[in-house]
């Protein structure tokens, strides 16, 4: 592979009143994300590619990010919640339980 993980972050705009991740921080929370794994040596090929999204359509569990190609979902609330998921996933390949959003086919 190219790329050992990518990691989409959510970045949509929605003009019509509807919940969307830009609204939650997500362009920062993108920036910040690129700048850690680029500070963690994570970052080129054979590692860790951090990449802009539009909607990918969990708008009310936003701000949302995903991991491939685990195809693991997350949310978050801060840098700190970001930084857990460089160190933990991106570097260490451990999913971080705590901010994991179910799969889609799990009942919530």
């Amino acid at each position: 592979m190219y790329f050992q993980r990518h990691i989409f972050f959510c970045l949509n705009v929605r003009d019509d009143g509807r919940a969307c991740c830009a609204e939650h921080g997500a362009e920062a929370a993108f920036d910040h994300c690129k700048s850690a794994v680029k500070a963690a040596g994570l970052a080129g090929p054979g590692q860790v590619r951090v990449n802009r999204a539009g909607c990918l359509d969990r708008c009310d569990e936003g701000p949302v990010c995903v991991v491939y190609p685990e195809g693991v979902w997350y949310t978050y609330v801060d840098q700190a919640d970001i930084d857990e998921i460089v160190e933990r996933h991106l570097r260490a390949g451990e999913v971080v339980e705590r901010l994991r959003l179910p799969d889609s086919d799990t009942p919530r």
